[in-house]
Order: structure tokens, then C-alpha cells, then sequence
């Protein structure tokens, strides 16, 4: 087998450009785009210091030009009313691991999950109230307090907007089932409104805590002092209250509206968590995916060399370890002993393994698939390439730019105007004689109607409704920040193993010698191939149950005395050399004796060093290989026999999804590790014009990087861990859902199906779902804006303010549905 490509310069991997030192942190308190700039602005005013938050992880990167204190970095985050906890300081971790540096290795390990868990707390606060970081219990927190308030809402909407329904007590009745909700459920919004006044800052949740609080604090008045709470009383709306201001003897009650919008929001909100938990665990697949244990041989003073089962953390730069067959290898290291083949498909995406021998590098967590093998470690720890991918994948998801979510830049602007237009409103009407009811009235209205509702509606209920559909199509999209990518890519890049091909290689074809049967050779190179379990072996011994008939054998019409069939051909003596070929006698069971066949199957250099002749094959088996396919030679009797040819077939949807993609304006690149042969062969086969061979795991980001400097915006797809780091790269990221784990995290968009026509629908689908979050966004505040005047004018009742927001929801609600029948 072909060995790997050597490259004589560091690759990106090998080589990290850093400034003088870089901070993490975990960032709590943040719930919306201008949390995000708040934060990095804050950070930005110390000399030396430039960072990049994400919202989704709810962490920071900090990077330092100067030697800035921690300290100074923490007050700044805790000046602009957010909380900040340091996960990594570069400047104190330890670059180099020893054997005794178990506890620098765990507390290693540690920060990596703490920063992949989205958000830890800071001493003192609960872990749950910071509703906008993605934690595993957070989910269930928000979870209870949208079920307890949805099922306490649905009585009061009913009890408040149907007189038929409201007998005596009625009110009393909707104040204690409303209280619940506007103050245990909504606790999240006034804890967040009530941090961000204290740093002279509003958010959405500030809108949604004022409403609510105006609704239940005038409820509460009228139904304790205001009279409402009078047996019998009923509530009877007033369409236009500015005309019936002379005749307001009643108050009227709005808890209603208060539990409403709380509701909705506790929706909105708990939707969009679930989406942002995802947002770590590419890393912690990377994580899981690394040996636990290794076996280190040890060397007494006598030069006997013993083993012992170490954690692996213990290994340091030098120690010799051993893998067996079957066993991940613990740490990159050089092979010191023995031979065999390693399995890389975890980090290289190909089929076929690598062989190895003394002196050969290997890669920590690749499987060592036959031989024995000793290596010496030559990176641990943080330095490992898994590691270092696995950095890849973390810095280009932080590095990508938080797409600003519309509802979020509205309401930076759109929150304060709604408080001065109240305030000028309730103080105009008091100015005016209106009267203190009339006045408070037209106030509420305005919060009410201004309740972002629908906005906070826009953006889940159409990621719901259209992540839904995509479920249903073999489509998993991640959150509302990737549909916009959608919309502007004009690349994509596809690897080849896996996402354009099967994965698995295949035996296409059977070159025989002249004079010779193609069906015999078939059949006792499957014969002796189905000893091995190379993947090669596999797929010829496959090729050769599918393909051979009866052959030269007799028709195996019984079981002979010592159970083996009549005419069933035989191995004995069989022999495995990795990385060259494997040899066997075979001979067709109960036939007589003397009649077997010594034969070979293999490499044509290993084959001439048996003494076998080859000259009549070596042209075909170069044009095999020239051609992009891998081929191995069958001899006996000291002459090669033929030449199998093996390929990693194209899937049978592949071409039509590479002409759907052109059509949705997209240009294909086929991105691949394999040989360049292979590459164009499989290109020409799908339609696909630039090809980029021979790329290694890093050089993959390097390869979107370039495409995004020359200024396009670049879709991945793939399927293996070696395109992880490329996926996160992207500007949008499509992970094959036959392919690895960590693939799919690192990914936007996940094809379950493994079928590479759902790229040109989860296009197509991200694009209707897009254009529907952008209407909802334009009904919802067009209706705020055009309701709002009518309010401050009394002629809008809080009660029929409610009644028009819920139904502004549906409405957007109604137009996410739409997303039901997207194909």
C-alpha cells in the first residue's frame, strides 16, 4: 500500500501563531446579539486587549498584546453587568507533559469541558438562573417553568376573554393562577431586565418585564383597591377607551396579557436553548474519541523490558508503548518494532489503512488494525494532532462572527423608545385632564402592544416548524444563525471519501493474464483474501462470493466426513505480511491429494521479491493505479495470474446532486487526501470541474480559508473527523450523517441520510426558512409600529392590545406553518 505524503514544512496544526497570550472565560448573564458588543467593547477599552465572544457557548477569547492582568479583563466584563469566571490563562498552562503532571493534565481536560458546556456560573449564583447559557440542566429548568405557566395561562385567557365564562369570583380566580406565572415563571426576564438597568442598558428582556410588570401591578391595584375585586363584577371591553373615558367607573384586569407574553417568551426562549447546547459538542466528541489507556514498556537495569497499563496522561515525550491488534494508538509516536496496518479513517476520512513499519509516524486514537507494534511518543497531550484539530474546530467556531439577529438589533433601538413613548404618554394624559385611569390605560396599551410577542415568535416558531420539516427530510439544522448562511454561499466544497463516494472500497474488475480464467483468479484470490481482514482483503473476498460461480470446482453437493463441504476450496498454511500481501495453499477439499496451489496476493514489488514473475501484468496494474483505483496481483505456480482492481465507488445520487447544487447558483470543488488520479476520475464521474488532491487534515482549512480570502462564501461538506476543523472553518458546514460523530457537531447542517441530494435541499429549505423568519420579523414589528400611536391615543384597549398581540402571534405562527409542505 501507498504510503502517506510526507510534507518537509509545519502544517497548520504544527504551527499556531499566537500573541502574547490568549484568556478564555465563561461570560454569564448574556441573552442577545448587543449583550455580545457590549462585552467586547468593554474588553476592547483596555490597552492590549481585543476580544471575540460567543454567544453560543457563552464564552470569550481573549487575545493580548500586552502583559494585561486577569484581573483588569474580569472588572471590565463585570462593568458592563455580566459575570466572568477565567477557564484558561496560556500564560500558566503547561506546554509540556510530564508523568507527574496528572493534576495539570486533568485540570486540562477540565477547562476543555467547561468551556464546552456552554457556561459555568460564578460562585454564589444559582446554576440555573442565567436562562441564556446552553448547560444541560438549564433545559430542564426552563422547561418546568414554561409547562407550569402554559398550563396556568390557558384558564386565565379563558376566564378573562369569555364573559360567559366569568361566574362569581371569576377575578379572583385569574389573580391566583395568573401571580405564578407573572412572578415564578417570568423570574429569568426581571432578573435579566433588572441586571441590565443596574449598568444603564436594555434589552428584550427588559420590554417583556416591564409589560408584565405594568399588566399585574394595575391588575393587582384594581382587583385590591380599584373596586374589580366587587362579587360579580365582569369585565365588559371597551374597544376605543378614549370614548368611554368619561364613563371608566370599573378597572379592568389584565393579567391575561402578563401571562401571555410569558409564556410565548418561556417558548421562544426554551427553544432556542436547545438549539445553542449543541454548540460544544463537536470538541467533546474529539475528547471521547482518544485512547484512555497504554500499555508502557518499561526496561529494568538487567535489560528485560516489562509492561504496565498506564492512564495515558502519564505517557511523556519518549516513553515506548505497545499496541496490539485492535487497539487505538495512545499518542502520536515513531514505530520503533514491528509491522501492520493502522486504520486512519478517523483522521483522514480514506478507506484504505495505512502501512507502518519502524520508523513510520503514527497518530494518537488511529487503530492499529493487525501487527505489533512499539512506539515511541513523540507529542502528548495538548500537542497531539487530535488535540490540535480539535483546537482547529473550537477557535473557527469562535472566530466566525455572531450573525446579529434581527430582533435583537431592533431592540436596541426599539426597547428605549417604547419606555419614553409610556412615560410621555401616561404624563401627556395626566397633563391633559385626562383622568389617572384614562392615562394608565393608554400607558399599558403602549407596553402592551409593544410587548415583542410576535418578534420574540418570529425566529423559533419558523426554526421550529422548518427544522421539523428537515427532520422529516433527512435535514438537522442547528440554529437560526446558519439559515443566513445559506443564502449567501456561492462555493461548496465536497470531500470525496464518504460524501461523494460510498466509503468502502470495492472490487470493480478483474484483469487476467493472457491464457488465464478471470473467474478462477477471482476465486482463489477470494479464497485466500477471506483469511484477512484488511479492508481491501474484504472487499475481494466479497467480490469473489458475489461474483464466482462454480468455477473450476466441483459442485459441492455433500459434506465430507471431517465437515467440510465437497468441492469448497480450502486454505491452509495461510501467511499475512502487512503493508505487502498474504499467501495460502488452497485446494479444493476432498479432490485427492497434491492438487493444491500455492497463492499470493499482493503488492507486485513484494511479489517479485517471492520469486514471482510479474512482466506480463506490470502494465496493467501501473494503468490501474495511474487511473486513480488501488490494485493488488493474484499469483501461483511463480507467474501472476491478474490484476484486481478496487475503487471507492461514486454514490449513485451523486452526480444529480452536483447539477441540483449549480443550479441553486452554487460552484462545486471536490476536495480530497486521496491521489490525485483518483480525485479527477471520481470528479469526471459527477460533473465536477476544479478538483484539490492530496490535502492533509490541516491543510483542509487552509484550502477554505484560501476560497474565503479570494472572497467566496464557502459551504463543506463531509463526513470524517479530519473534516471537522473544515466544517467549523466554513462559512456554512455540511456533515455527512453516515460519517463520524464529531463531523456532525463541528457541522450547521446535518444529513442524516448520507445521501448528498439533502445538500441542495437543506439548501433550498434553509433559504424558504430564512425568507419566512424575515417576514415574521417585518409583520411583527410593522404591527408594533403601526399599533403603537393608536394606543397613546386611547384608542387602543390593553385588554384588546393583548387580544391583537396573540393575534399577531398566530399569524406568525401561521405563516411559519407554511414550512410544512417545503420539499
Amino acid at each position: 500500500m501507498s504510503s502517506p505524503t510526507q510534507h518537509d514544512t509545519p502544517t497548520p496544526l504544527e504551527q499556531t501563531a499566537a500573541p502574547v497570550a490568549v484568556l478564555d472565560l465563561a461570560v454569564g448573564g448574556m441573552t442577545c446579539a448587543s449583550c455580545v458588543a457590549r462585552v467586547e467593547k468593554k474588553i476592547g477599552k483596555l490597552p492590549g486587549a481585543q476580544a471575540v465572544v460567543n454567544l453560543a457557548t457563552e464564552t470569550a477569547r481573549v487575545e493580548l498584546t500586552d502583559d494585561v492582568p486577569v484581573a483588569d479583563v474580569v472588572r471590565a466584563v463585570e462593568s458592563a453587568g455580566y459575570t466572568a469566571t477565567v477557564l484558561k490563562d496560556s500564560r500558566t498552562t503547561p506546554t509540556t507533559r510530564r508523568p507527574d503532571a496528572d493534576a495539570a493534565a486533568h485540570a486540562t481536560h477540565d477547562v476543555a469541558e467547561h468551556a464546552l458546556s456552554g457556561h459555568t456560573m460564578p460562585e454564589g449564583d444559582a446554576p440555573h438562573e442565567d436562562t441564556s447559557a446552553p448547560e444541560t440542566d438549564r433545559g430542564a429548568y426552563l422547561k418546568r417553568r414554561l409547562v407550569v405557566a402554559a398550563v396556568l395561562t390557558v384558564p386565565v385567557v379563558a376566564l378573562s376573554m369569555i364573559p360567559a365564562l366569568q361566574l362569581d369570583y371569576w377575578q379572583w380566580v385569574v389573580t391566583a393562577l395568573a401571580l405564578p406565572v407573572v412572578t415564578w415563571a417570568s423570574w429569568p426576564f426581571h432578573r435579566a431586565a433588572a441586571r441590565a438597568a443596574r449598568y444603564g442598558s436594555s434589552t428584550m428582556d427588559t420590554l417583556v418585564s416591564l409589560g408584565i410588570i405594568a399588566a399585574t401591578g394595575w391588575s393587582l391595584w384594581a382587583v385590591t383597591l380599584g373596586g374589580a375585586g366587587e362579587i360579580g363584577m365582569r369585565m365588559e371591553p371597551t374597544l376605543v377607551p378614549r370614548l368611554a373615558a368619561g364613563e371608566m367607573h370599573m378597572p379592568e384586569l389584565y393579567f391575561e396579557v402578563a401571562a401571555v407574553v410569558a409564556t410565548f417568551l418561556l417558548a421562544g426562549r426554551y427553544a432556542e436553548h436547545r438549539s445553542r447546547r449543541q454548540a460544544g459538542d463537536a470538541l467533546r466528541s474529539l475528547l471521547s474519541m482518544g485512547a484512555t489507556e497504554a500499555t508502557l514498556l518499561e526496561t529494568d537495569d538487567a535489560g528485560r523490558r516489562t509492561e504496565r497499563l498506564v492512564p495515558v496522561d502519564r505517557l511523556a515525550v519518549g516513553d515506548l508503548f505497545a499496541v496490539r491488534p485492535g487497539e487505538k494508538v495512545a499518542t502520536d509516536g515513531v514505530v520503533v518494532e514491528g509491522t501492520s496496518a493502522v486504520d486512519t479513517s478517523l483522521l483522514t476520512g480514506e478507506p484504505v489503512p495505512v502501512d507502518v513499519g519502524p520508523g513510520a509516524q503514527v497518530t494518537g486514537a488511529t487503530i492499529n488494525t493487525s501487527g505489533y507494534l512499539v512506539v515511541r511518543a513523540t507529542r502528548v497531550g495538548e500537542e497531539t494532532m487530535l488535540a490540535q484539530i480539535g483546537r482547529l474546530v473550537t477557535q473557527a467556531q469562535t472566530g466566525k462572527a455572531p450573525v446579529q439577529r434581527l430582533a435583537d438589533r431592533i431592540s436596541a433601538v426599539f426597547v428605549p423608545v417604547v419606555i419614553v413613548l409610556a412615560v410621555l404618554t401616561l404624563v401627556t394624559w395626566l397633563l391633559l385632564g385626562g383622568g389617572t385611569q384614562a392615562a394608565f390605560t393608554a400607558a399599558v396599551a403602549v407596553l402592551i402592544i409593544a410587548c415583542p410577542c410576535a418578534l420574540g415568535l418570529a425566529t423559533p416558531t419558523a426554526l421550529l416548524v422548518g427544522t421539523g420539516r428537515g427532520a422529516q427530510l433527512g435535514i438537522l439544522i442547528k440554529g437560526p444563525e446558519i439559515l443566513e448562511s445559506t443564502r449567501r454561499v456561492d462555493t461548496v466544497v465536497l470531500d470525496k471519501t464518504g460524501t461523494v463516494t460510498q466509503g468502502r472500497m470495492q472490487l470493480v474488475d478483474v484483469l487476467a493474464a493472457p491464457g488465464e480464467d478471470r473467474e478462477e483468479v477471482l476465486r482463489f484470490a477470494g479464497a485466500v483474501e477471506a483469511r484477512s481482514e484488511h479492508p481491501i482483503a474484504r472487499a475481494i473476498a466479497a467480490g469473489a462470493r458475489e461474483t464466482v460461480t462454480s468455477g473450476g470446482a466441483p459442485e459441492p453437493a455433500a459434506v465430507g466426513a471431517d465437515g467440510v463441504a465437497i468441492g469448497e476450496d480450502q486454505v491452509t498454511e495461510f501467511a499475512n505480511e502487512p503493508g505487502r500481501g498474504v499467501t495460502g495453499v488452497v485446494r479444493t477439499a476432498h479432490s485427492g491429494v497434491g492438487l493444491g496451489r500455492r497463492v499470493l496476493v499482493g503488492r507486485p514489488t513484494w511479489l517479485r521479491e517471492q520469486g514471482v514473475a510479474t512482466t506480463a501484468l506490470d502494465d496493467a496494474f501501473t494503468a490501474a493505479e495511474a487511473d486513480g483505483a488501488t490494485a493488488v496481483m493474484a499469483a501461483w505456480s511463480g507467474s501472476a495470474r491478474g490484476v484486481l482492481v478496487l475503487r471507492d465507488p461514486v454514490k449513485e445520487t451523486s452526480a444529480a446532486a452536483i447539477a441540483e447544487l449549480r443550479t441553486l447558483g452554487l460552484r462545486p470543488v471536490l476536495l480530497t487526501g486521496d491521489n490525485a488520479g483518483a480525485a479527477r476520475a471520481v470528479a469526471g464521474q459527477v460533473g465536477i470541474d476544479e478538483v484539490i488532491a492530496e490535502v492533509l487534515p490541516a491543510d483542509k482549512v487552509d484550502v477554505v480559508q484560501r476560497l474565503q480570502r479570494e472572497g467566496r462564501v464557502v459551504a463543506m461538506v463531509g463526513d470524517g473527523v479530519n473534516d471537522a476543523a473544515a466544517l467549523a472553518q466554513a462559512d456554512l458546514g455540511l456533515a455527512m450523517g453516515t460519517g463520524t460523530d464529531v463531523a456532525m457537531q463541528a457541522a450547521d447542517i446535518t444529513l442524516v441520510r448520507g445521501d448528498l441530494r439533502s445538500a441542495g435541499q437543506s439548501i433550498r429549505l434553509s433559504r424558504r426558512t430564512l425568507r419566512i423568519i424575515k417576514q415574521n420579523l417585518f409583520w411583527a414589528f410593522g404591527y408594533n409600529v403601526a399599533a403603537i400611536p393608536l394606543a397613546a391615543l386611547g384608542m387602543l384597549n390593553p385588554m384588546i392590545a393583548g387580544a391583537a398581540m396573540a393575534a399577531s402571534s398566530v399569524i406568525v405562527v401561521g405563516n411559519s406553518l407554511r414550512l410544512r409542505s417545503a420539499a
